[in-house]
């Protein structure tokens, strides 16, 4: 999340505005190379639940690292990429991703 201000004239009036990127992730596991796929609104307190074994998917195979990551203004937008990357079922194709 990040906030901005605004000022709206010479007066002390200021709009706050919150907003919100979406992310697209792809965790490596330490121990046995497995790959998760995610999307998030924060990828610092996700990252930090799926090493402290809050997720039950991933627990098994902490710890985690993060391997890639994709920014993106909309929810649905971050979804859908995680939805196409997880279509594709490919080792190989997740690898080729990499920073």
């Amino acid at each position: 999340m990040v906030e901005a201000s605004y000022s709206l004239g010479d007066g002390p009036d200021f709009v706050k505005i919150l907003i919100f990127m979406f992310y697209t992730y792809i965790l490596k596991s330490a121990r046995n190379s497995k790959y998760y796929v995610g999307y998030t609104s924060s990828i610092d307190g996700r990252l930090k639940l799926h090493n402290l074994g809050k997720v039950l998917a991933t627990k098994n195979y902490r710890p985690w690292d993060l391997f890639y990551l994709e920014q993106f203004n909309t929810e649905k937008e971050a979804i859908n990429r995680e939805r196409q990357i997880k279509f594709w079922k490919s080792r190989s194709m997740i690898e080729k991703l990499k920073f």
